[in-house]
């Protein structure tokens, strides 16, 4: 088989890193206003530079900036969409792992007006890493629109502005279509979707609470597919579109258990992108049987290398539980990578940057000698 020329790559991540600890002291001196903004911006360029020559030294074909200039892997992006604002109400989201339980607790937001683009998201910081990547694609990754509804649902729509919702859906697929068309004439080739949704839904205890705060947790992933669908339909050409499925990453924390079987055949026949990143690192993310429903063409990137600790992963495991996949899709369509982001929020995972940089080495040789 063949080295692949476009995204997503036989050995790929999904996009956070951990930050080091010269870039969050500079945030916390921002913080407590002892730096400035431009101050800060230099500590996160110099951070970005240094990690795209690491991803490109580590022989990965795409490479992020790390998120380097985020708190959160999705709410950076959502309040900057026009309409919606943050609220004086804490959000909490419930967190556990083998050992204890916790919770990440952010701003709630509010539309209180029709959601709209007012300015390209994150255009400063694609621009950056374009001009910082020399054989690496850069990649840039957005939340899916389905995560502006399931922190909230119907609950955060002002009745005033949206008495009804295919509106609000109507306008929030319009402003990604808008922002997708923008990054793309910025000569963005590589963009993903993550979207945790889709795969907390395959937890009854998610589809519980989704039912009761009213809306249909039965049919809730058929409207997601359906509105990121609406969001790409004018994709500019040659941009490669992925999306990433996990079920909550925070200081190795998760969210939602269970395997992909509630949301695999429409998810995999329906959603019009060109690959998934889906976890698959240990029990609780199911056995790879949904995978029968991926249809030919589209590409799985098996997360299989766990960014929750730092234990390294045998290659012979990695191999073996390839295999086992392809038995469900064909190893044409199958990819490598770690299974979430090492970083999701600014504090990141419960390991170390030798960890890190060893598990991404881990991934791009594995998949060299499975695919090369």
């Amino acid at each position: 088989m063949t080295v692949r020329t476009s995204p997503p790559f036989r050995a790929d991540h999904v996009g956070s890193l951990l930050r080091p600890p010269e870039l969050l002291g500079a945030r916390k001196a921002f913080a407590e206003h002892r730096i400035d903004a431009d101050a800060l911006r230099e500590f996160e360029d110099r951070a970005i530079r240094d990690v795209v020559a690491l991803q490109e030294e580590i022989g990965l074909q795409s490479a992020t900036d790390g998120e380097f200039r985020r708190t959160s892997w999705h709410m950076d992006f959502i309040y900057q969409l026009g309409g919606i604002t943050s609220t004086d109400e804490k959000l909490q989201v419930a967190f556990k792992n083998d050992v204890g339980t916790t919770s990440f607790t952010s701003a709630a937001l509010k539309v209180n007006e029709r959601v709209r683009l007012d300015q390209t998201i994150f255009a400063d910081a694609f621009n950056f890493l374009k001009s910082v990547t020399s054989t690496a694609v850069p990649k840039l990754t957005i939340p899916s629109p389905s995560m502006v509804h399931y922190r909230g649902g119907a609950a955060a729509l002002n009745p005033d502005v949206y008495p009804d919702v295919d509106a609000f859906w109507g306008d929030l697929s319009a402003a990604y279509a808008e922002e997708i068309r923008r990054l793309g004439e910025l000569g963005c080739t590589y963009l993903q979707l993550d979207d945790t949704s889709l795969a907390y839904l395959n937890d009854p205890a998610q589809r519980q609470m989704i039912a009761e705060r009213g809306d249909d947790a039965e049919h809730q992933h058929l409207r997601y597919i359906n509105q990121i669908n609406t969001a790409l339909a004018a994709r500019p050409a040659g941009m490669s579109i992925t999306t990433h499925s996990c079920r909550g990453n925070f200081q190795s924390y998760w969210a939602a258990e269970g395997g992909y079987d509630f949301v695999a055949e429409a998810l995999f026949n329906e959603l019009n992108v060109d690959g998934f990143f889906l976890e698959f690192d240990d029990a609780r993310s199911g056995t790879f049987a949904p995978l029968r429903f991926v249809p030919p063409g589209k590409m799985v990137v098996l997360g299989l290398v766990t960014t929750k600790h730092g234990a390294l992963e045998s290659k012979d495991d990695l191999k073996r539980r390839i295999e086992e996949a392809s038995r469900y899709v064909a190893l044409d369509q199958l990819c490598l990578s770690p299974q979430c982001g090492f970083s999701s929020t600014v504090e990141g995972n419960n390991l170390t940057f030798d960890d890190e940089v060893a598990k991404l080495r881990l991934v791009v040789e594995t998949a060299r000698e499975v695919w090369d």
